[in-house]
Protein backbone atom coordinates (compact mmCIF):
# COMPACT_ATOMS: atom_id res chain seq x y z
CA UNK A 1 0.00 0.00 0.00
CA UNK A 2 1.59 3.08 -1.25
CA UNK A 3 0.73 6.91 -0.17
CA UNK A 4 2.00 9.69 -2.61
CA UNK A 5 5.02 11.65 -1.40
CA UNK A 6 6.73 15.53 -1.08
CA UNK A 7 10.27 14.60 -0.72
CA UNK A 8 13.17 16.80 0.57
CA UNK A 9 16.26 15.81 -1.23
CA UNK A 10 19.52 16.91 -0.08
CA UNK A 11 21.53 16.82 -2.89
CA UNK A 12 25.59 16.49 -2.70
CA UNK A 13 26.08 19.24 -5.73
CA UNK A 14 24.40 21.85 -3.93
CA UNK A 15 25.55 21.81 -0.85
CA UNK A 16 28.02 24.95 -0.63
CA UNK A 17 28.73 27.44 1.88
CA UNK A 18 25.98 30.30 1.75
CA UNK A 19 27.29 33.46 0.00
CA UNK A 20 25.21 36.37 1.49
CA UNK A 21 26.09 36.86 5.06
CA UNK A 22 22.76 38.40 6.02
CA UNK A 23 21.05 35.35 4.71
CA UNK A 24 21.23 33.52 8.24
CA UNK A 25 19.82 36.95 10.25
CA UNK A 26 16.54 37.13 8.08
CA UNK A 27 13.81 36.06 10.55
CA UNK A 28 12.16 34.39 7.80
CA UNK A 29 12.14 30.62 9.58
CA UNK A 30 13.47 28.64 11.97
CA UNK A 31 16.26 25.82 10.43
CA UNK A 32 14.82 23.76 13.15
CA UNK A 33 11.44 23.64 11.10
CA UNK A 34 12.84 21.60 8.65
CA UNK A 35 13.83 18.23 9.95
CA UNK A 36 15.53 15.98 7.43
CA UNK A 37 13.21 13.31 8.35
CA UNK A 38 9.53 14.01 9.71
CA UNK A 39 7.63 11.29 10.91
CA UNK A 40 4.64 10.52 8.83
CA UNK A 41 2.30 12.14 11.94
CA UNK A 42 3.63 15.42 11.10
CA UNK A 43 4.28 14.94 7.37
CA UNK A 44 1.34 17.27 5.79
CA UNK A 45 2.23 20.35 8.55
CA UNK A 46 5.76 19.90 7.91
CA UNK A 47 5.57 20.21 3.86
CA UNK A 48 3.04 22.96 4.10
CA UNK A 49 5.59 24.86 6.04
CA UNK A 50 8.47 24.00 3.91
CA UNK A 51 6.73 25.00 0.62
CA UNK A 52 5.41 28.81 2.06
CA UNK A 53 9.18 29.22 2.94
CA UNK A 54 10.52 28.43 0.05
CA UNK A 55 7.83 30.87 -1.95
CA UNK A 56 9.47 33.46 0.19
CA UNK A 57 12.76 32.81 -0.67
CA UNK A 58 12.34 31.99 -4.35
CA UNK A 59 12.80 35.89 -5.19
CA UNK A 60 16.34 37.32 -3.39
CA UNK A 61 18.18 33.98 -3.04
CA UNK A 62 21.33 34.09 -4.90
CA UNK A 63 21.21 30.14 -5.96
CA UNK A 64 18.21 27.65 -6.54
CA UNK A 65 16.39 26.73 -3.17
CA UNK A 66 13.90 24.08 -4.90
CA UNK A 67 12.98 22.58 -7.95
CA UNK A 68 10.33 20.47 -9.19
CA UNK A 69 10.48 17.35 -10.69
CA UNK A 70 8.62 15.54 -13.66
CA UNK A 71 5.97 13.48 -11.08
CA UNK A 72 5.25 17.29 -9.53
CA UNK A 73 7.65 16.38 -6.65
CA UNK A 74 9.42 19.14 -4.99
CA UNK A 75 13.04 18.65 -3.67
CA UNK A 76 13.86 21.29 -0.78
CA UNK A 77 17.47 21.56 -1.15
CA UNK A 78 19.70 23.13 1.97
CA UNK A 79 22.77 23.11 3.22
CA UNK A 80 22.88 22.31 6.94
CA UNK A 81 25.91 22.61 9.43
CA UNK A 82 25.01 19.10 11.02
CA UNK A 83 25.96 17.96 6.79
CA UNK A 84 29.54 19.59 6.98
CA UNK A 85 32.44 17.26 6.19
CA UNK A 86 30.17 14.37 5.73
CA UNK A 87 29.67 12.49 2.50
CA UNK A 88 25.60 11.54 2.43
CA UNK A 89 24.66 8.22 1.62
CA UNK A 90 22.31 7.41 -1.57
CA UNK A 91 19.69 6.88 0.69
CA UNK A 92 20.16 10.70 2.68
CA UNK A 93 20.73 11.66 -1.16
CA UNK A 94 17.14 11.06 -1.67
CA UNK A 95 14.77 11.89 1.48
CA UNK A 96 10.97 10.87 0.95
CA UNK A 97 8.22 12.84 2.85
CA UNK A 98 5.17 10.58 2.40
CA UNK A 99 1.89 12.15 2.76
CA UNK A 100 -1.23 10.12 4.12
CA UNK A 101 -3.58 12.08 2.85
CA UNK A 102 -4.33 10.99 -0.24
CA UNK A 103 -6.83 8.38 -1.48
CA UNK A 104 -5.33 4.43 -1.71
CA UNK A 105 -6.16 4.33 -5.63
CA UNK A 106 -4.73 1.13 -5.79
CA UNK A 107 -6.25 -1.24 -3.48
CA UNK A 108 -9.41 0.77 -4.03
CA UNK A 109 -9.85 -0.24 -7.30
CA UNK A 110 -8.78 -3.74 -6.95
CA UNK A 111 -11.71 -4.67 -4.53
CA UNK A 112 -14.87 -3.69 -6.29
CA UNK A 113 -13.17 -6.67 -9.47
CA UNK A 114 -12.16 -8.82 -7.08
CA UNK A 115 -15.73 -8.72 -5.19
CA UNK A 116 -17.53 -8.61 -8.74
CA UNK A 117 -15.59 -11.38 -9.94
CA UNK A 118 -16.66 -13.55 -6.36
CA UNK A 119 -19.98 -12.61 -7.28
CA UNK A 120 -20.11 -14.00 -10.58
CA UNK A 121 -18.49 -17.38 -9.64
CA UNK A 122 -21.13 -17.84 -6.82
CA UNK A 123 -24.12 -16.85 -9.76
CA UNK A 124 -22.77 -19.53 -11.87
CA UNK A 125 -22.39 -22.46 -9.23
CA UNK A 126 -25.86 -21.41 -8.60
CA UNK A 127 -27.27 -21.77 -12.12
CA UNK A 128 -25.21 -25.11 -12.35
CA UNK A 129 -26.53 -26.37 -9.02
CA UNK A 130 -30.36 -25.34 -9.90
CA UNK A 131 -29.94 -26.42 -13.85
CA UNK A 132 -29.08 -29.95 -12.85
CA UNK A 133 -31.85 -30.15 -10.24
CA UNK A 134 -34.55 -28.92 -12.71
CA UNK A 135 -33.26 -31.58 -15.23
CA UNK A 136 -33.08 -35.17 -13.40
CA UNK A 137 -36.42 -33.81 -11.84
CA UNK A 138 -38.21 -33.53 -15.52
CA UNK A 139 -35.92 -36.35 -16.93
CA UNK A 140 -37.51 -38.74 -14.11
CA UNK A 141 -40.64 -37.62 -14.88
CA UNK A 142 -40.34 -38.09 -18.51
CA UNK A 143 -38.45 -41.70 -18.03
CA UNK A 144 -41.18 -43.17 -15.77
CA UNK A 145 -43.97 -42.31 -17.89
CA UNK A 146 -42.09 -42.94 -20.96
CA UNK A 147 -40.08 -45.88 -20.92
CA UNK A 148 -38.17 -45.35 -23.92
CA UNK A 149 -34.68 -43.86 -22.84
CA UNK A 150 -32.71 -44.28 -26.18
CA UNK A 151 -35.31 -41.87 -27.26
CA UNK A 152 -35.28 -39.39 -24.58
CA UNK A 153 -31.26 -39.38 -24.63
CA UNK A 154 -31.86 -38.47 -28.61
CA UNK A 155 -34.03 -35.77 -27.49
CA UNK A 156 -31.70 -33.97 -25.35
CA UNK A 157 -29.23 -34.29 -28.05
CA UNK A 158 -31.33 -32.93 -30.66
CA UNK A 159 -32.42 -29.36 -28.78
CA UNK A 160 -28.66 -28.98 -27.67
CA UNK A 161 -27.61 -29.34 -31.39
CA UNK A 162 -30.10 -26.69 -32.33
CA UNK A 163 -29.05 -24.32 -29.47
CA UNK A 164 -25.63 -24.92 -30.79
CA UNK A 165 -26.38 -23.81 -34.23
CA UNK A 166 -28.10 -21.27 -33.16
CA UNK A 167 -24.99 -19.83 -31.13
CA UNK A 168 -22.67 -20.09 -34.44
CA UNK A 169 -25.59 -18.43 -36.71
CA UNK A 170 -26.20 -15.46 -34.75
CA UNK A 171 -22.53 -15.28 -33.24
CA UNK A 172 -23.68 -15.86 -30.06
CA UNK A 173 -20.57 -18.33 -29.78
CA UNK A 174 -17.28 -18.26 -32.41
CA UNK A 175 -18.25 -20.74 -34.65
CA UNK A 176 -14.88 -23.03 -34.68
CA UNK A 177 -13.02 -23.93 -37.65
CA UNK A 178 -12.39 -27.80 -37.39
CA UNK A 179 -10.52 -30.25 -39.78
CA UNK A 180 -11.29 -33.51 -40.43
CA UNK A 181 -8.35 -34.85 -38.38
CA UNK A 182 -9.52 -32.82 -35.42
CA UNK A 183 -12.92 -34.28 -36.26
CA UNK A 184 -11.45 -37.89 -36.63
CA UNK A 185 -9.87 -37.27 -32.87
CA UNK A 186 -13.10 -36.06 -31.16
CA UNK A 187 -15.09 -39.39 -32.68
CA UNK A 188 -14.47 -41.49 -29.91
CA UNK A 189 -15.16 -39.19 -27.48
CA UNK A 190 -18.26 -38.39 -28.94
CA UNK A 191 -19.20 -42.20 -29.34
CA UNK A 192 -18.27 -42.38 -25.13
CA UNK A 193 -20.21 -38.94 -24.41
CA UNK A 194 -23.26 -40.24 -26.26
CA UNK A 195 -23.02 -44.30 -24.41
CA UNK A 196 -22.41 -42.28 -20.80
CA UNK A 197 -25.97 -40.24 -21.49
CA UNK A 198 -27.38 -43.10 -22.49
CA UNK A 199 -26.36 -45.18 -19.67
CA UNK A 200 -27.48 -42.62 -17.31
CA UNK A 201 -31.28 -42.48 -18.84
CA UNK A 202 -31.40 -46.03 -18.67
CA UNK A 203 -30.47 -46.29 -14.53
CA UNK A 204 -32.79 -43.04 -14.13
CA UNK A 205 -35.18 -44.42 -15.69
CA UNK A 206 -35.28 -47.76 -13.47
CA UNK A 207 -34.31 -46.81 -9.72
CA UNK A 208 -34.42 -43.44 -8.17
CA UNK A 209 -32.58 -40.20 -8.71
CA UNK A 210 -30.76 -40.60 -5.48
CA UNK A 211 -29.30 -44.23 -5.91
CA UNK A 212 -28.24 -43.53 -9.57
CA UNK A 213 -25.92 -40.63 -8.12
CA UNK A 214 -24.55 -42.29 -5.38
CA UNK A 215 -23.82 -44.83 -7.47
CA UNK A 216 -22.01 -42.08 -10.02
CA UNK A 217 -20.22 -41.04 -6.75
CA UNK A 218 -17.94 -44.27 -7.97
CA UNK A 219 -16.64 -42.36 -10.91
CA UNK A 220 -13.04 -41.66 -9.69
CA UNK A 221 -12.41 -45.16 -8.40
CA UNK A 222 -12.60 -45.37 -13.00
CA UNK A 223 -11.40 -42.46 -13.20
CA UNK A 224 -7.91 -43.69 -11.36
CA UNK A 225 -8.19 -47.44 -12.90
CA UNK A 226 -8.39 -46.05 -16.24
CA UNK A 227 -5.87 -43.36 -16.16
CA UNK A 228 -3.51 -46.31 -14.84
CA UNK A 229 -4.35 -48.86 -17.68
CA UNK A 230 -4.02 -46.26 -20.51
CA UNK A 231 -2.42 -43.20 -19.53
CA UNK A 232 0.39 -44.86 -16.74
CA UNK A 233 -0.82 -42.28 -14.39
CA UNK A 234 -0.03 -44.15 -10.71
CA UNK A 235 -2.38 -42.78 -7.95
CA UNK A 236 -0.51 -41.97 -5.07
CA UNK A 237 -1.40 -43.83 -1.76
CA UNK A 238 -3.46 -40.71 -0.21
CA UNK A 239 -5.53 -41.01 -3.66
CA UNK A 240 -6.00 -44.95 -2.95
CA UNK A 241 -7.11 -44.13 1.02
CA UNK A 242 -9.60 -42.12 -0.55
CA UNK A 243 -11.16 -44.60 -2.83
CA UNK A 244 -11.69 -46.95 0.01
CA UNK A 245 -14.75 -44.91 1.55
CA UNK A 246 -16.22 -44.16 -1.36
CA UNK A 247 -16.44 -47.98 -2.86
CA UNK A 248 -17.52 -48.95 0.65
CA UNK A 249 -20.23 -46.57 1.11
CA UNK A 250 -21.65 -47.08 -2.46
CA UNK A 251 -21.95 -50.89 -1.54
CA UNK A 252 -23.54 -50.19 1.82
CA UNK A 253 -25.87 -48.10 -0.38
CA UNK A 254 -26.91 -50.38 -2.70
CA UNK A 255 -27.70 -53.47 0.03
CA UNK A 256 -29.72 -50.77 1.68
CA UNK A 257 -31.55 -49.11 -1.43
CA UNK A 258 -35.23 -49.71 -1.51
CA UNK A 259 -35.65 -49.30 -5.45
CA UNK A 260 -32.35 -51.31 -5.96
CA UNK A 261 -32.59 -52.60 -9.63
CA UNK A 262 -29.67 -54.86 -11.59
CA UNK A 263 -30.46 -53.01 -14.72
CA UNK A 264 -30.68 -49.38 -12.66
CA UNK A 265 -27.52 -50.34 -11.00
CA UNK A 266 -25.24 -51.94 -13.90
CA UNK A 267 -26.68 -49.06 -15.91
CA UNK A 268 -25.60 -46.48 -13.58
CA UNK A 269 -21.82 -48.62 -13.85
CA UNK A 270 -21.17 -48.43 -17.02
CA UNK A 271 -22.20 -44.73 -17.35
CA UNK A 272 -19.19 -44.17 -14.88
CA UNK A 273 -16.85 -46.02 -16.91
CA UNK A 274 -18.42 -44.45 -20.10
CA UNK A 275 -17.44 -41.01 -18.51
CA UNK A 276 -14.36 -41.51 -17.40
CA UNK A 277 -13.46 -42.79 -20.66
CA UNK A 278 -14.47 -40.09 -22.43
CA UNK A 279 -11.78 -37.91 -19.99
CA UNK A 280 -9.05 -40.61 -20.25
CA UNK A 281 -9.43 -40.52 -24.32
CA UNK A 282 -9.44 -36.22 -24.63
CA UNK A 283 -5.93 -36.55 -22.40
CA UNK A 284 -4.29 -39.15 -24.60
CA UNK A 285 -6.21 -37.61 -28.18
CA UNK A 286 -6.22 -34.04 -27.69
CA UNK A 287 -2.69 -33.30 -27.26
CA UNK A 288 -1.75 -30.98 -30.06
CA UNK A 289 -1.51 -27.29 -28.85
CA UNK A 290 -1.84 -25.71 -32.32
CA UNK A 291 -5.02 -27.93 -32.79
CA UNK A 292 -6.14 -27.24 -29.43
CA UNK A 293 -10.23 -26.53 -28.86
CA UNK A 294 -11.29 -24.71 -26.00
CA UNK A 295 -14.22 -26.86 -23.87
CA UNK A 296 -17.06 -25.42 -24.64
CA UNK A 297 -16.43 -25.38 -28.21
CA UNK A 298 -15.29 -29.40 -27.69
CA UNK A 299 -18.42 -29.69 -26.17
CA UNK A 300 -20.74 -28.30 -28.62
CA UNK A 301 -19.59 -30.26 -31.31
CA UNK A 302 -19.62 -33.85 -29.28
CA UNK A 303 -23.16 -32.66 -28.79
CA UNK A 304 -24.07 -32.80 -32.92
CA UNK A 305 -22.20 -35.97 -33.34
CA UNK A 306 -24.03 -37.38 -30.52
CA UNK A 307 -26.91 -36.49 -32.58
CA UNK A 308 -25.92 -37.74 -35.23
CA UNK A 309 -24.96 -40.96 -33.87
CA UNK A 310 -27.64 -41.94 -31.89
CA UNK A 311 -30.29 -41.10 -34.24
CA UNK A 312 -30.11 -44.55 -36.58
CA UNK A 313 -29.59 -46.40 -33.33
CA UNK A 314 -32.56 -45.08 -31.88
CA UNK A 315 -34.92 -45.70 -34.99
CA UNK A 316 -32.98 -49.27 -35.33
CA UNK A 317 -33.68 -49.83 -31.09
CA UNK A 318 -37.15 -48.48 -30.54
CA UNK A 319 -38.71 -47.04 -33.49
CA UNK A 320 -40.82 -43.74 -33.94
CA UNK A 321 -42.10 -43.70 -30.68
CA UNK A 322 -42.46 -39.93 -29.74
CA UNK A 323 -45.66 -38.94 -31.97
CA UNK A 324 -48.74 -37.41 -30.53
CA UNK A 325 -50.64 -40.51 -31.90
CA UNK A 326 -48.27 -42.63 -29.97
CA UNK A 327 -47.80 -40.70 -26.99
CA UNK A 328 -51.70 -40.05 -26.91
CA UNK A 329 -52.27 -44.07 -27.62
CA UNK A 330 -50.34 -44.66 -24.67
CA UNK A 331 -52.41 -42.62 -22.68
CA UNK A 332 -49.95 -40.24 -22.15
CA UNK A 333 -50.58 -35.97 -21.75
CA UNK A 334 -48.70 -35.05 -25.24
CA UNK A 335 -48.59 -31.38 -24.50
CA UNK A 336 -46.97 -32.40 -20.66
CA UNK A 337 -44.89 -34.88 -22.17
CA UNK A 338 -43.43 -32.86 -24.67
CA UNK A 339 -43.22 -29.37 -22.15
CA UNK A 340 -41.18 -31.64 -19.32
CA UNK A 341 -38.73 -33.70 -22.43
CA UNK A 342 -37.71 -29.42 -23.75
CA UNK A 343 -37.21 -28.59 -20.52
CA UNK A 344 -34.69 -31.34 -19.12
CA UNK A 345 -33.23 -31.08 -22.68
CA UNK A 346 -32.49 -27.43 -21.70
CA UNK A 347 -31.62 -28.03 -18.20
CA UNK A 348 -28.93 -30.92 -19.23
CA UNK A 349 -27.38 -28.36 -22.40
CA UNK A 350 -27.65 -25.38 -19.66
CA UNK A 351 -25.76 -27.15 -16.57
CA UNK A 352 -22.61 -28.34 -18.83
CA UNK A 353 -22.31 -25.42 -20.45
CA UNK A 354 -22.14 -23.29 -17.41
CA UNK A 355 -20.16 -26.31 -15.97
CA UNK A 356 -17.09 -25.55 -18.63
CA UNK A 357 -17.71 -21.92 -17.68
CA UNK A 358 -16.67 -22.90 -14.23
CA UNK A 359 -13.75 -24.73 -15.13
CA UNK A 360 -12.34 -21.74 -17.22
CA UNK A 361 -12.58 -19.61 -13.95
CA UNK A 362 -11.19 -21.85 -11.22
CA UNK A 363 -8.78 -24.85 -10.86
CA UNK A 364 -9.70 -28.84 -11.94
CA UNK A 365 -9.63 -29.11 -8.11
CA UNK A 366 -12.04 -26.19 -7.06
CA UNK A 367 -14.77 -27.70 -9.90
CA UNK A 368 -13.73 -31.07 -8.43
CA UNK A 369 -14.98 -29.93 -4.98
CA UNK A 370 -17.88 -28.10 -6.86
CA UNK A 371 -19.29 -31.13 -8.41
CA UNK A 372 -18.87 -33.26 -5.34
CA UNK A 373 -21.04 -30.43 -3.86
CA UNK A 374 -23.28 -30.44 -6.68
CA UNK A 375 -24.36 -34.55 -6.00
CA UNK A 376 -25.28 -33.89 -2.46
CA UNK A 377 -27.84 -31.17 -3.19
CA UNK A 378 -28.94 -33.38 -6.52
CA UNK A 379 -29.29 -36.25 -4.07
CA UNK A 380 -30.84 -34.11 -1.43
CA UNK A 381 -33.59 -32.74 -3.35
CA UNK A 382 -34.41 -35.60 -5.42
CA UNK A 383 -34.94 -37.37 -2.10
CA UNK A 384 -37.57 -34.48 -1.19
CA UNK A 385 -39.06 -33.87 -4.34
CA UNK A 386 -39.43 -37.32 -4.92
CA UNK A 387 -40.44 -38.32 -1.34
CA UNK A 388 -37.87 -41.22 -1.56
CA UNK A 389 -37.41 -43.61 1.52
CA UNK A 390 -34.00 -43.44 2.64
CA UNK A 391 -32.77 -45.75 5.75
CA UNK A 392 -30.48 -44.35 8.47
CA UNK A 393 -27.95 -47.42 6.79
CA UNK A 394 -28.78 -46.19 3.23
CA UNK A 395 -28.40 -42.47 4.23
CA UNK A 396 -24.99 -43.62 5.75
CA UNK A 397 -23.47 -45.64 2.91
CA UNK A 398 -24.49 -42.69 0.72
CA UNK A 399 -22.94 -40.18 3.17
CA UNK A 400 -19.97 -41.77 3.41
CA UNK A 401 -19.24 -42.55 -0.38
CA UNK A 402 -19.90 -38.71 -0.84
CA UNK A 403 -17.33 -37.92 1.83
CA UNK A 404 -14.66 -40.18 -0.11
CA UNK A 405 -15.42 -38.55 -2.83
CA UNK A 406 -14.97 -34.92 -1.47
CA UNK A 407 -11.37 -36.29 0.16
CA UNK A 408 -10.55 -37.67 -3.40
CA UNK A 409 -11.00 -34.06 -4.98
CA UNK A 410 -8.42 -32.91 -1.97
CA UNK A 411 -5.88 -35.24 -2.05
CA UNK A 412 -5.76 -35.64 -5.87
CA UNK A 413 -3.52 -32.70 -5.94
CA UNK A 414 -0.94 -34.35 -3.21
CA UNK A 415 1.95 -35.67 -6.42
CA UNK A 416 3.82 -38.73 -5.39
CA UNK A 417 7.66 -37.93 -4.76
CA UNK A 418 10.00 -38.61 -7.29
CA UNK A 419 12.22 -41.67 -6.84
CA UNK A 420 15.65 -41.46 -5.80
CA UNK A 421 18.31 -42.67 -8.41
Amino acid sequence: MQSSAISISPSISHLKPLQNPNFQNRPLFSINSLPIRPSLSSAATSASRRLSVVSSLSDESSFNLIRRSSSSRFDGLVSLPSLKGKKPSEKEDELVVKATSLPESADADEAPKAISRTLELGILFGLWYLFNIYFNIYNKQVLKAFHYPVTVTLIQFAVGSVLVIFMWMFNLYKKPKVSAGQLAAILPLAVVHTLGNLFTNMSLGKVAVSFTHTIKAMEPFFSVLLSAAFLGENPTPWVVLSLLPIVGGVALASVTEASFNWAGFWSAMASNVTNQSRNVLSKKVMVKKEESIDNITLFSIITVMSFILLAPATIFMEGVKFTPTYIEAAGLNVQQLYTRSLLAALCFHAYQQVSYMILQRVSPVTHSVGNCVKRVVVITSSVLFFKTPVSPINALGTGIALAGVFLYSRVKRIKAKPKAA
